[in-house]
């Protein structure tokens, strides 16, 4: 069984609770996806599945992709990703379809994006520097202050923060709870919040480490003293 799938970010809402509460959701149009090529330990080294994400949007493949979505003896697809097969799980063939009904309502999950961009950041935004004074003449409000000793070691060691490109790479998000699940819209609801701008394209697996759910604690009655 595959362990995770290909989706593309709608967005962020709010979900009512059985119990009222109101907590932040996001809103993934996860799937359909078709398995490109399934790879066995034998042939490639590893075992996982290449899923191609079915969105309806044309694409232009050059020969060798052409002959390879031919050799699967299914559509070309703009968007590939591969995923992890479950532990003693059959491997599924090429041409088989992965829908969104893999997970259920309750189950953790991980989601993996790329962050948005921030560009070129100073300390202060990138790293949380706290900047000087910003009074009494000061001068100095933004800056990263002292890099390093001048006469000893005489360098800039490595490893000193300093302003430079910010966001914009891969992330994940562990043990996000699934709210529900609309296999008919292929839509996946999930607690909080996912790496990514809207419309960005996500993988969404089952949890790594996922963690029990947090039980309420009865209140211990205090033995009064006679």
């Amino acid at each position: 069984m595959v362990s995770g799938i290909i989706g593309r970010k709608v967005g962020m809402t709010q979900v009512f609770l059985p119990d009222g509460t109101v907590v932040p959701a996001t809103v993934i149009k996860a799937g359909p996806c078709v398995v490109v090529q399934a790879k066995d330990v034998q042939t490639d080294g590893y075992q996982a599945v290449q899923l191609g994400l079915v969105d309806g949007k044309p694409t232009k493949e050059n020969r060798a992709t052409t002959g390879h979505y031919k050799k699967a003896g299914v559509p070309a697809t703009r968007i590939r990703r591969e995923v992890k097969l479950a532990k003693g799980a059959e491997a599924p063939k090429a041409g088989d379809q992965v829908l969104v009904d893999i997970f259920k309502a309750g189950e953790q999950v991980d989601v993996i994006g790329h962050g948005r961009g921030k560009g070129f950041q100073g300390v202060v935004k990138r790293h949380g520097f706290a900047g000087g004074a910003a009074t009494h003449g000061s001068m100095f409000h933004r800056a990263p202050g002292s890099i390093g000793a001048s006469s000893f070691p005489s360098r800039v060691v490595k490893g000193m923060r300093a302003a430079g490109r910010m966001g914009g790479g891969q992330v994940t998000t562990h043990n996000l709870r699934v709210v529900s699940v609309d296999a008919g819209n292929h839509l996946l609801v999930l607690r909080g919040a996912v790496p990514g701008a809207p419309n960005g394209i996500v993988i969404i697996r089952r949890a790594l480490k996922a963690k029990p759910e947090p039980q309420p604690q009865a209140e211990k009655k205090s033995k009064s003293k006679k």
